[in-house]
């Protein structure tokens, strides 16, 4: 079954977003972008963004293309 070979990652927030302070949300934030893009390469998709009202698509090799 497909579903057995999909592994589900857990949270570890013991704070939630709306109880932070600001320097606490750059930081949880920074480290989610870190944790997606390294995810997003792992399985070797590109990580999709809009930068400038432009969508861009930044691959594991470091290459950006326009889409």
């Amino acid at each position: 079954m497909l579903t057995d070979s999909i592994k589900f990652l857990t949270g570890t927030m013991t704070k939630r977003p709306a109880e932070m302070t600001a320097q606490e949300l750059k930081i949880w934030q920074e480290q989610g972008e870190k944790e997606i893009r390294e995810y997003l390469f792992s399985i070797n998709q590109p990580l999709i963004y809009s930068k400038n009202g432009v969508m861009i698509a930044e691959n594991k090799d470091g290459s950006i293309e326009t889409i």
